[in-house]
């Protein structure tokens, strides 16, 4: 039997028990307990024996601080640790992190939310969605739909704009594909992007053996609990460190927001708690059911046929110019941030110098 996604499973945290009704449920391989536990050890993976050195624990964390990692909690930490196959416990992390970074540890312990009730009926019986706007900016606009019972993210797109509704149809479609069908509702706020989105959502529910169902909710932005709360997050996961590199950028004199800067536990009582890919995949052991609405292929390509789908990340003349002075100045793209910015300070200095003589 191929064991790759237990170790994928075992390593992004989940439990035995978890692991095994991912197993059963998205894979058709039942297995006992036991016989996961010797598997498991076989392939040397254990919780509690064979700890990494917690001095190579602080140089993970150290690099993830010099980053949008800075924006982590203990337990975000803990779970990236986890994920690049470091093996440490919860309270080595938060020490850790107490001790590297206190101030910041100290900014996120002020934070207080009061929380509203959210209900829901199983995983794809409502797809919240809504733009973010706070890198817009700096050219950067993003798309996001988050399944409203297990939090699961549906897409979470960058584009250079998330106001034209054929390329947000485009990420709604692909998630249609991907899923094998559409939600039961669609949350979505009154801005003209989501025209197209909604439409092709009543579309794919239409039956003239069914009386008319109401499967698009509009309402408000702020009124869009679950994607709100996310955005919260990936504000203080991830999005402010770009804002502040950004910004440093700006004042530094390399960004001038021209055509060539621009690159375009829950504490609810009524949401289950667990982790979201758990929620998403066996939603009956937690109360729930699937509301995934199964959808004819010939209205899935009719749909596409009026979708526009990503391209360019910017203007497409600075994009071959970028392009070009990469392969003539042998300059190579790499996945380290302050590397990366490097690169686009020498890029947009070389056009500028182009464009001055």
């Amino acid at each position: 039997m191929d064991c790759e996604y237990i170790e994928d499973y075992f390593k992004r945290g989940f439990t035995t028990d978890e692991i095994l009704n991912l197993l059963a449920d998205s894979h058709g391989v039942v297995l006992s307990k036991r016989t996961l536990e010797r598997i498991l050890s076989k392939k040397q993976l254990w919780r509690r024996k064979n700890k990494t050195d917690v001095a190579e624990v602080a140089t993970f964390i150290e690099q993830q601080l010099e980053t949008s990692g800075q924006c982590h909690g203990y337990r975000w930490m803990h779970q990236k640790c986890w994920l690049h196959g470091i093996v440490t416990d919860r309270e080595t992390v938060r020490i850790l992190l107490q001790l590297l970074d206190g101030e910041g540890v100290d900014l996120r312990s002020r934070n207080r939310l009061r929380r509203r009730i959210y209900h829901s009926c199983g995983p794809n019986y409502v797809w919240h969605i809504d733009g973010y706007d706070k890198l817009k900016p700096f050219g950067i606009a993003i798309s996001g739909c988050i399944d409203g019972f297990s939090r699961k993210m549906i897409w979470l797109e960058a584009y250079k704009t998330n106001k034209d509704p054929k390329i947000i149809a485009g990420y709604f479609m692909d998630a249609v594909i991907n899923a094998g069908g559409c939600p039961a509702r669609l949350r979505l706020d009154l801005g003209t992007e989501n025209g197209h989105m909604a439409e092709m959502q009543q579309f794919l529910h239409f039956s003239e053996n069914q009386a008319e169902t109401d499967n698009v909710t509009f309402g408000p932005s702020t009124g869009n609990q679950r994607i709100e709360r996310w955005w919260l997050t990936l504000r203080s996961e991830c999005v402010q460190f770009w804002m502040d590199l950004f910004d440093k950028l700006s004042v530094d004199g390399y960004f001038s927001d021209n055509f060539l800067d621009k690159v375009r536990q829950i504490h609810n009582s009524r949401s289950p708690h667990g982790r979201p890919s758990i929620l998403h995949a066996v939603p009956h052991l937690y109360g729930g059911r699937d509301c995934l609405h199964h959808v004819d292929l010939e209205k899935v390509q009719v749909c596409l046929d009026e979708c526009v789908f990503k391209d360019f990340p910017c203007d497409e003349d600075v994009f071959h110019i970028c392009v070009d002075l990469m392969s003539e100045y042998n300059l190579k793209l790499t996945n380290d941030v302050f590397e990366t910015v490097n690169l686009y300070i020498a890029l947009r200095q070389l056009i500028n110098n182009e464009l001055d003589h």
